[in-house]
């Protein structure tokens, strides 16, 4: 599982670069225009992803910083939201290939932003809900994209195990 999770936290890094260099391409217009995604628009989906991995990373290692809601907006400049995200995804790869199988295993408690009490759980479902809402809301900027007419984006697995990741495939 440790392989795995490594190798999502990687796909990860690669397909947030494709959605941030697309989004780069719009108008200012058209990034912050809402398109009926889950938070409206690219601009804010975006942040939400950001957000939410912030909320996760600081329940996972109890450090760094976590908004206190998941539709808040923590750069409104797109160059500085991306540079954040490099970031997120560099934290995100590093800390994951500190785990080991103990580790995976192990149970935390945290509350969530959503709803009131607390929950305890392994952290290996954890994780991978936020690999998975990544891959989620990315989609949502893939429809966004797509609803403004742009190109499509090869974001799937397979693109990225051809191509940036083919490392993955050797071990």
């Amino acid at each position: 599982m440790l392989k795995q999770y490594r190798m999502f936290a990687d796909y990860n890094r690669w397909a947030n670069a494709l959605v941030y260099a697309a989004a780069a391409d719009l108008t200012d217009t058209e990034y912050r225009e809402n398109r009926g995604a889950f938070f409206g628009s690219m601009h804010a989906t975006l942040n939400h992803i950001l957000s939410a991995d912030r909320i996760w990373m600081k329940r996972f290692t109890g450090e760094g910083s976590a908004p206190t809601t998941l539709d808040s907006i923590l750069y409104d400049d797109l160059a500085e939201l991306r540079a954040a995200r490099d970031l997120e995804d560099r934290r995100i790869i590093d800390w994951v290939d500190t785990l080991d199988d103990g580790a995976l295993a192990r149970t935390f408690t945290y509350t969530p932003v959503s709803r009131p009490g607390a929950v305890t759980q392994p952290l290996w479902p954890a994780l991978s809900h936020l690999f998975n809402h990544q891959t989620h809301h990315r989609g949502q900027c893939h429809m966004t994209l797509t609803s403004l007419g742009k190109t499509s984006l090869g974001m799937d697995i397979s693109y990225f195990l051809h191509s940036d990741g083919s490392r993955w495939l050797a071990q």
